[in-house]
């Protein structure tokens, strides 16, 4: 479970957590804060760490206290020929406050049904590029 604020742009290539394959995102990453008020900000490595790749990031000073979700996670639901599908939820207070499924035709390299939300849409990218990465090594 990520947190819903933060925009992830590049693999973390440190080794901050002892199964990286395991982490919500199917790997830990860079990224910048898009909370109200902190649009950009830059994350310290602990935050990253504790917070930005795990979600319910409740000591994070720039989580907003008013907010829709707490964290966001992914789960591949199919592998198929030329589609696969990810399933998402949105945690709130550790319960589903909103949940789908999210199409990526590999043929086309293109998401047919992406996430209305820019952050979704990114960490569900992060997600299948880390899934794709496993699934060519043959993890």
């Amino acid at each position: 479970m990520a947190c819903p604020y933060f925009m992830p742009t590049e693999r973390l290539e440190q080794q901050l957590w002892p199964h990286p394959p395991r982490l919500p995102l199917g790997y830990g990453w860079k990224g910048y804060c898009t909370a109200p008020g902190h649009d950009g900000a830059q994350p310290t490595t602990d935050q990253l760490k504790d917070g930005c790749n795990l979600g319910y990031a409740g000591c994070c000073a720039r989580l907003p206290r008013e907010r829709t979700w707490d964290a966001v996670r992914f789960s591949l639901a199919r592998d198929g020929d030329r589609r696969l599908w990810l399933h998402y939820v949105c945690e709130i207070q550790y319960r589903p406050g909103e949940h789908g499924r999210l199409e990526f035709d590999t043929v086309s390299g293109q998401w047919s049904t992406p996430h209305r939300d820019a952050r979704v849409q990114k960490m569900a990218e992060c997600y299948l590029e880390s899934y794709l990465r496993r699934k060519a090594k043959g993890i």
